[in-house]
């Protein structure tokens, strides 16, 4: 991917297989991304899901599919990954959600500074736009899986992952 200054921005791939998953996230009412997810939900949800001991991996962002959305509920929720088994009290406006097998295509920038995370964001999503996953023989899964957004780390690089299937 090129980016406006037409020097060259690396994106590294990969397909992952992901297991049945039990998470436990906070669902947006009207929000379609994260800063109008934060105006509704406050900014406290983040804090809540790292404070999750048995949690398997880092809180995300998502994206639901409408067969995973509750009815008055909007499409952006943030969530972490917990053992299928995990059965702990939730704080009020947290629910459990389950989400069955599928392969995601994670994508994942170049770190960049933290104060330029915006810019690193919206060309990652130019990059995800304009790839074509057919070249590897896998077609988009939008409505299988969501689409997970993670922490904007600039030591990291930017990183979502999107649901894929074997075409």
């Amino acid at each position: 991917m090129e980016n406006e200054n037409k020097s060259v921005y690396p994106v590294f791939t990969r397909v992952i297989d992901k297991p049945q998953r039990k998470m436990v996230i906070r669902r947006g009412v009207k929000a379609e991304e994260y800063f109008a997810y934060c105006e509704e939900a406050g900014c406290d949800v983040w804090g809540v899901l790292l404070s999750i001991k048995e949690a398997l991996d880092e809180p995300v962002g998502m994206w639901l599919p409408k067969k995973f959305r509750r009815p008055c509920t909007s499409e952006y929720c943030q969530g972490v990954e917990v053992p299928l088994d995990y059965n702990k009290p939730l704080p009020d406006g947290f629910e459990f959600a389950e989400f069955p097998p599928c392969k995601v295509l994670m994508f994942q920038g170049q770190p960049f500074k933290d104060e330029d995370f915006d810019d690193a964001i919206k060309l990652m999503w130019q990059t995800i736009k304009d790839y074509d996953p057919k070249v590897n023989g896998y077609e988009w899964a939008n409505d299988d899986a969501p689409r997970v957004q993670y922490e904007p780390r600039g030591e990291r690089g930017y990183m979502e992952a999107l649901p894929v299937r074997k075409n």
